[in-house]
Formats: C-alpha cells, structure tokens, sequence
C-alpha cells in the first residue's frame, strides 16, 4: 500500500469516489421534495406535501437500512471493492430511470438507487479504516475520516449549481440524469486507483458465535417482508402513514439482530459492540433533525426566505450560468411564495420576480463542511500534539449538543420574523446550517471513525452497517417530523421539537460517556 505525506493515497482514491457519488446523491436529494411537489404539467410528480414527506422519509429510511445486507456479503462473501463496483452501477442506473417519466420507473428507480446505497456506501467507509489500520496511521484515523468527510461535502456542494442549471435550462430529467453521470465518473476513478486499496480489502474468517448468512437471511430478512407488510395493513396509522408503519415495524428484525450480536459476542467482543449500540442509538436524533435539511428546511427556503436577488452584479452573474428562477404571479393561482410577500415586493399580475434558486441552499451546508474541516482537523491535531484531543465519543456527545443549538437558531428566525406577511433573511439559513455543521463534523465523521476503531475486523462492515442503520431509521423520523410542519401555525413550535430531541440524546451519551471513554482505553484507542 502506497502512501502520500501523512495519509495512505488509498484515502485519495477513496476522497474523490466519494465526491462523484455524493455529488450524484445529493443533486438527487436536492431536488427530490421539489421535483415530487411540482406539477405534472411542469414536469413532476404533483404529489401532496404530505405524500411527499412520506415518500422522502421512507427513502431516506431504506437508503440507510440497505447498508445492513451490503455490509454483511461484503464481509462474507464478495469482498469491499467488489461490493463498491456493484453499488455504483445500480445507483447509476436508479438516477437515469428518475430521468425518465411515469409514476412505475420512479419508484422502480428509487429501488435500484436504495439497494446500489447498500452494497456502496458502508464498504467504502470500511475501506477507509482499513486503510488506518497499519500502525503509522493509527493516530491519525480521525483526520483521515475528517478528509474523506469533505470529499463527500465538496460532491455535495458543487451538485446544486449543477442541479439548479439543469433543472432551470432543460427540465428535472436532465438534471437527474447528471446525478447518474456523475457515479459513473466516480466509479471509473475508482477503477482506475483500485490497486492502492486492494491490500485492505481482506476478508476475515468467520467465528464460532457468528451465525451462518442462510440463518441471517431466514431469520432477519424474511422477517423484516413480514414485518412490513403486517405494518401495512394494520387498520388505521400508528405513525402517520401506511409506508411509515411498514417502514419502521419493518426494522424491528434487523434491529433485533443488531441486538443479538451483543448477545453471542465472545468476552473480549461484548463491550465493544455494546458501546457502539449504545452510540448508534443516540445518534438517530442527529439524523432525524439533520436531514431536515431535505424537507422542512427546504420549504422554509423556497416559501419563507426572501430569494428576491437585489444585487443587478448577483443578477447578472447568475443569470449567465441560469440558476435564477423567474417567478411569475398569477393573482388567480398564485405560487406559494406570493402567500406572505410584503405588499410593496408584490409584482404585477403577470409580471417575474427574479430569484434564488431554491436548490442553491441545499449547497449551504457542505460549504460550511468545506470551510471548517481543514480547521477542525488542525484544531483537533493541535490538541493531538500536546496530549490532549478529546476522544472519539467525546466529540459525538459534542455533536449532539451543537446539533440542538442550531435548532434554537431557527426558534430565533421564526420569532423575528412575522412569517405570515413577510420573509425571513438568507442568514438565518446560514447561521443554522454553519451551527449543525460544526456539530456535523463533530459526530458523523467520528461515528464512522469510532466503528473502525471499535467493531471486531471480521464484523467491520456490517457494523458500519448498523451506523448506517442508525442513520435509517433516523431519516425516517425526519420525514415523520416534517411531515408535522403544515400542523404547526407557530413555526417555531417544529424547531423546539427538534432542540428538545437532540438536546435528550446528548444527555443520553453524556451519561454514558465515562464508560465509553473506558471501553476505549480497554481497546487501545483514542
């Protein structure tokens, strides 16, 4: 294995994979809630926003659950490298299929997209960790994940001009189509560099206490089907929609399962796997307030943020690469942004108001992930150098902390801002999406970081699954939350949840953060 400077150039490869997959990923996601909302007329689905939020939560809920089957063949059977190729092919394929028309190729699109995530997404990460493992790299394993983290936000943040330009210039079929070319991108670098990984890409003999995959998949899988369609036909919502009850009852096996190894693990296993549970449990909440980002963010921006662009430099320049929107009022069907304009914005009937694009603030955050990780990693190795940078499930319980603060900052957006006859400021988007940010940097980077250092090396990457289900069933519960919003006359209500939710999974982990701090030292590591 080759290396460069202070880091294995294995991590490079890996960096720019990820950047050309998240970049199709998030272009995708960007303009999942408004493409589902347009019209058909206008080239969307016209669905209702509260089949919208079911459908994004539901999505986001199984593109993270899937990592679970991935994760397991790949430490059983086919291999991290061999697992990746897979996955980029069908995410490929599920964002050209969103390119074309019809109500069946959606959903059938979604399909391949949630399944290529599975077999991409936790064996990626695992290889970024094995890449650590050598004992000139060790100390330097969060860095290395911080590094990997900012190649996943560089795709992140460029895909939204790309998205906005596509979208504005030729219609929402392009613009998913891009998502595809840019995996296919990724997956050609990754060809191409896959010889600077292939030395970590090992697999590792299965255990006694491990149960063999036809048991996994008779005792698990087959439930989870079972499981779900229980969930969809009891009468009546226990969690607001058929797809979310079959969703979450759905999940209890494999939840289950991830129990289970806690259970089977032999002595020198069990804590381990039982700190990483433990952590995996608290972090749902992150990832429930987190991709609010997606949805109800996303609405505050396109309905409640003045995008008006005042500047005729700002004007010009993004009318040159089109990523305006050109907003016309109809006082007959007026769009939604007109519902709490300011009398003397309003336009005249039939004439545009010049805008933002509303996909433009989904790039928010990964330019802040941009801006602050070069400064956190030297912040965090300024700290490493005198002895003194805290541990990993340190900087979760962080994390978690910052998360809720951002939330107070959008309490704060709601209480300066009378929402129903005027907008709210563009820095309000900034200053919340910079707090969760730093707190971003803080947990999810570390948590990939933590199973690394933790999870037993035959076990990597179906833990790294069960981080990315923790990851699941928290994005289902943003749609679920999201899906509250329209409920709430008084916004600031909605951002209260979300501070009271994440500022109870941080008192959770800083109660366990003695025991996982020793549960560390046990195992070696920082």
């Amino acid at each position: 294995m080759s290396k460069t400077a202070n880091h294995p150039r294995g991590l490079y490869v890996l960096f720019f994979t990820e950047m050309w997959e998240r970049f199709g990923y998030y272009l995708m996601l960007g303009i999942f809630s408004l493409y589902m909302l347009d019209s058909v007329e206008h080239g969307g689905m016209g669905f209702s926003a509260v089949k919208k939020s079911d459908i994004y939560g539901t999505y986001l809920g199984l593109v993270y659950l899937t990592p679970f089957i991935g994760g397991l063949l790949a430490d059983r059977i086919l291999g991290y490298r061999k697992s990746i190729i897979i996955g980029a092919l069908l995410m490929a394929s599920g964002y050209i299929g969103l390119a074309l028309p019809g109500e069946t190729t959606f959903y059938l699109s979604l399909f391949l997209i949630i399944i290529g995530n599975g077999f991409f997404k936790p064996n990626i990460s695992t290889l970024v960790g094995n890449l650590y493992n050598q004992e000139q790299y060790k100390d330097k394993k969060d860095a290395g994940y911080n590094i990997f983290y900012m190649g996943i936000n560089i795709g992140a943040f460029v895909c939204n001009f790309v998205a906005a330009y596509m979208r504005n210039n030729y219609g929402w079929g392009y613009a998913f189509a891009a998502a595809g070319v840019g995996m296919l991108i990724g997956l050609v670098w990754f060809l191409k560099g896959m010889k600077h990984v292939k030395d970590v890409d090992v697999l590792k003999p299965v255990q006694k206490e491990d149960l063999p995959l036809s048991k996994i998949f008779t005792m698990v899988l087959l439930p989870v089907f079972a499981f779900a369609i229980i969930g969809w036909m009891i009468p009546g919502n226990i969690f607001g929609s058929d797809g979310t009850d079959a969703f979450l009852i759905g999940s209890v096996p494999v939840v289950v399962f991830y129990a289970s190894l806690w259970f089977r693990a032999s002595p020198e296993d069990k804590r381990p796997v039982g700190a990483l549970l433990a952590v995996f449990a608290a972090v749902v909440i992150f990832w429930a307030i987190f991709h609010q980002n997606g949805d109800a963010l996303t609405v505050w921006a396109k309905d409640y943020t003045d995008r008006t662009i005042d500047s005729k430099v700002m004007e010009k320049g993004f009318d040159a690469v089109n990523l305006t929107q050109n907003l016309a009022y109809d006082p007959a069907a007026p769009d939604s942004y007109f519902k709490n304009l300011p009398a003397d914005k309003m336009p005249e009937a039939g004439k545009s108001l010049k805008l933002y694009s509303t996909e433009l603030y989904q790039s928010i955050n990964p330019f802040w992930v941009i801006f602050l990780t070069p400064l956190l990693v030297g912040f965090w190795g300024f700290f490493r150098r005198r002895q003194k940078e805290p541990s990993t499930p340190a900087k979760i319980v962080l994390g978690l902390l910052i998360t809720g603060l951002s939330a107070l900052i959008m309490v704060a957006a709601v209480k300066a801002t009378s929402v129903d006859s005027e907008k709210a400021s563009n820095w309000w988007l900034f200053g919340t999406y910079g707090i969760i940010t730093f707190g971003e940097l803080c947990l999810s980077p570390m948590g990939l970081s933590l199973v690394s250092k933790l999870s037993p090396p035959r076990l990597t990457s179906l833990l790294m699954g069960g981080w990315f289900l923790s990851t699941s069933i928290g994005n289902k519960l943003s749609g679920i939350l999201s899906g509250l919003w329209e409920s709430y006359e008084d916004k600031s209500k909605f951002f209260l949840i979300n501070f009271a939710l994440a500022f109870a999974a941080f008192l959770l982990l800083f109660a366990m953060l003695r025991w996982l701090n020793k549960v560390m030292k046990e195992k070696g590591v920082k």
